[in-house]
């Protein structure tokens, strides 16, 4: 008769279990807020599915008891929600591709160049961030009236066309970048404007994508914006639009808007979706030495 020995005990050390409960526990605190900032689109989400005696019921519910679409037909009918879409791809598109385009240059030419006064010029352009956009508006308003922009794309995008956070934020990142490229190109024979296109834009993919969507979602989601340059409900943006539902005594049909909500939404989830691989790609592709 053979005796089998007995398996070994497995002791944990002390260290490995304080480590395994705190894993738990952060993964448990990193749930509940996950849970906690998805909330609010949860609840878009739901509300937009919902019908009109689910919205109002009292008290709410979270989950849809009967799903139904009429909330997204009602946005294309009761709005020319089509319409609006596109104002505000046009209005925070085009914002943006003058942006990167304007704010490169002047941020290129206080980065790299040495002329008199550009000490001052920064000076003014971080000064002019210290002043409220409000502050401004209605002289704005007044030049894109005078120059008969109101109820124009023209009179949405001229005005942001450039921006001095766009200015500083890339002046940075340009001196982050050896002169050693600038001078290799110069001995070359290259011009300012091929360095500047060929050598510095290149190494700043990161920069001009963070600012892009920076600057695209801004505009995209600004209402105040829109509601002063345009009195036209066909010149409208998809925010400015949603405030026309808003019915007598304050009265708001809440599904319909979360629909809405929705529906403006989903661009910028998918801009960010696209773009997203090439960020990563870029920032892990640009270190120099």
């Amino acid at each position: 008769m053979t005796l089998v020995a007995p398996a070994p005990v497995i002791r944990r050390s002390p260290h490995a279990t304080r480590r395994r409960i705190a894993s738990v526990a952060l993964l448990i605190v990193a749930a509940a807020a996950t849970l906690a900032v998805m909330l609010p689109i949860l609840i878009i989400v739901f509300t937009a599915f919902k019908p009109v005696s689910e919205v109002n019921a009292y008290p709410p519910t979270l989950v849809p008891g009967a799903w139904t679409l009429d909330n997204f037909a009602r946005i294309f009918t009761e709005l020319p929600f089509a319409r609006l879409i596109l104002n505000s791809f046009v209005f925070a598109g085009g914002v943006t591709v003058f942006a990167l385009v304007f704010d490169s240059l002047a941020a290129y030419a206080l980065a790299r160049l040495d002329f008199r006064g550009s000490r001052v010029l920064l000076i003014a352009i971080i000064a002019s961030l210290m002043i409220p956009f409000q502050a401004t508006l209605i002289p704005i308003y007044q030049l894109v009236s005078d120059l008969g922009w109101v109820n124009s794309y023209a009179g949405l995008i001229a005005p942001r066309a450039a921006d001095a956070f766009g200015i500083f934020f890339l002046r940075q990142f340009f001196l982050s970048l050896p002169r050693d490229l600038d001078n290799a190109a110069r001995i070359d024979g290259a011009s300012e404007f091929r360095i500047f296109r060929s050598v510095v834009l290149p190494n700043a993919v990161p920069a001009l994508l963070t600012l892009g969507i920076y600057v695209f979602v801004n505009n995209w989601n600004d209402l105040l914006w829109p509601l002063v340059f345009t009195t036209d409900a066909e010149m409208g943006t998809v925010t400015s639009g949603l405030t026309l539902l808003t019915g007598p005594g304050g009265i708001i049909p809440q599904g319909v808007m979360m629909a809405g909500s929705l529906i403006a939404v989903l661009p910028l989830a998918i801009v960010f979706l696209l773009i997203q691989r090439r960020f990563v790609e870029s920032i892990a592709s640009t270190g120099l030495k």
